[in-house]
């Protein structure tokens, strides 16, 4: 008795069990990140064992503000308020919340579809034609309610696949947000330090032409004193308006650099000017920070970005293959009731139905749905030659900024040690000049190796600081030490 009770049971059981197996089946090849180039170090293990031993680079972890390494509240309220207001960082935002909503919205195919419909009519028929259930009436109302449910059950994964192509696209999206965020901020960096840079020139030119004013007019009272030639005056004066037209094409890219500075702040040409930024004004921690190489590939947000397109491009060959396959669709395809008056829906005898269930298969495409796959294969391959492109490519910008920040400090030293000699052989020059020991042709020489070697401490300054932000980008830009629930910028939206 026992048997035969449970018999039909499991015989009912058995079609059940095998659509949940089929259900837990996806097409198509689960992702797996594939194998990366190891790197023990960003360069040379000789040229970073220097730079850590001249205290240059250090490993230690980025800050997740690292402009903040600049020490300089200036800086860091341009960073925050470009942040804020720029609109490419909007819509980056906007961009995923697009990706997040088609995701959501790919994962209502996991339910069934119902729907509901009411119509009424009012409708005359031919009197030979009228019903006699109905006494003969040729003219009459008709009401009808019904709710339609259809389910297309998942057998295959197509859905899976798409869901999981969707999310990797949100993730891809939300990479490309924290992308958007290093590289505006980066940008403000520099365009900062450009700023400090010109300001920089600027003081140095005017300092020069303060010079070169004043020994123009010791020329002319030597000149007074016949100690000297028409021609040396004609040559200082030559000098000081040679020096005095450089001064304008400097002023000049200023101010292109505060308009650049207000865009990439997100405020109008004609807004307020912020902070004025000077080299003195910004410094750097010696040594700066060094993540480890093993981390950059969790760091950067375009390899990050880059991997989750390979994710995208890998659940795309499950929608090809699974779309290949039958696809099986159940529901009711009307359910209700119909009478000829309001108050008699769903009354006795005005209901209705229909079941229905359906299986289709493509036979024969011509090679269509085959291609497809194998293009989804292909275009697996194309995003993993890309991934992996994108990877070698940012070990390469840290090792480019490593060795800009080697260059950098041997430029400075370099430039730190001329200047100081200039400056001293330009004051010695000046004595001999007064004494008659020297030539003006001396002077000169002294003047111009001063001016070369002012402009190539600026600039060597303005280099390492800007270099610095490039090796801050480079590796990531500190996003991943942000507390929990932080966020960089107002609107900030996760795929959480």
């Amino acid at each position: 008795m026992t048997m035969s009770t449970s018999l039909p049971m499991v015989r009912s059981a058995i079609p059940a069990a095998l659509l949940l197996i089929l259900a837990g089946c996806a097409a198509g090849p689960d992702y797996h990140r594939p194998e990366l180039p190891v790197a023990q170090h960003y360069i040379e293990a000789s040229t970073q064992a220097q730079l850590q031993a001249d205290r240059l680079v250090a490993p230690a972890e980025l800050p997740e503000h690292w402009w903040a390494l600049y020490r300089s509240p200036a800086l860091d309220e341009l960073v925050r308020a470009g942040l804020a207001n720029n609109p490419t960082v909007t819509s980056a935002q906007a961009a995923l919340r697009v990706a997040i909503e088609n995701r959501l919205a790919q994962q209502g195919a996991y339910y069934p579809t119902v729907g509901a419909a009411y119509s009424a009519t009012r409708q005359k028929v031919a009197a030979p034609l009228a019903s006699p259930l109905a006494s003969n009436f040729d003219l009459f109302n008709l009401n009808t309610a019904q709710v339609n449910i259809s389910y297309t059950p998942d057998l295959f994964g197509l859905n899976r696949r798409q869901v999981e192509s969707l999310q990797a696209q949100a993730d891809n999206q939300r990479w490309n947000v924290e992308a958007t965020y290093l590289t505006l901020s980066s940008n403000l960096v520099v365009a900062a330090i450009t700023e400090a840079g010109l300001r920089a020139q600027i003081d140095a030119t005017r300092q020069l032409i303060a010079i070169q004013a004043d020994i123009l007019q010791r020329y002319r009272q030597l000149r007074t004193l016949g100690q000297n030639s028409t021609l040396d005056v004609a040559q200082q004066e030559a000098q000081l308006a040679a020096l005095e037209a450089s001064l304008p094409p400097l002023d000049k890219q200023l101010a292109l650099q505060r308009d650049q500075i207000k865009a990439l702040s997100g405020v109008m040409p004609d807004a307020p000017s912020s902070a004025e930024f000077r080299l003195d004004d910004l410094t750097l921690p010696e040594p700066l920070p060094l993540t480890l190489p093993s981390t950059l590939v969790e760091h950067r947000p375009d390899v990050l970005a880059a991997e989750e397109q390979l994710r995208s491009a890998s659940a795309d060959i499950g929608v090809a293959a699974a779309n290949r396959l039958p696809e099986v669709t159940l529901g009711v395809n009307s359910w209700g009731s119909s009478a000829l008056s309001i108050a008699k829906l769903f009354g006795p005898g005005t209901a209705f139905w229909t079941l229905a269930g359906n299986v289709s298969q493509t036979l024969f495409d011509g090679g269509t749905l085959k291609h497809r796959e194998a293009a989804a294969r292909a275009a697996y391959d194309q995003a993993a030659a890309q991934y992996r492109s994108t990877v070698i490519n940012a070990y390469q910008n840290v090792a480019d900024a490593l060795q800009a920040i080697k260059s950098d400090a041997q430029a400075l030293a370099a430039s730190q040690r001329a200047q100081g000699a200039a400056e001293r052989t330009l004051a010695i020059t000046r004595r001999q000049l007064d004494l008659g020991d020297v030539s003006a042709l001396a002077l000169m020489s002294a003047e111009q190796g001063v001016q070369q070697a002012t402009l190539a401490t600026v600039q060597a300054r303005a280099n390492r600081l800007a270099d610095a932000a490039a090796l801050c980008q480079a590796l990531g830009g500190g996003w991943w030490n942000r507390p929990a629930g932080a966020t960089p910028a107002p609107g900030r939206v996760t795929t959480d």
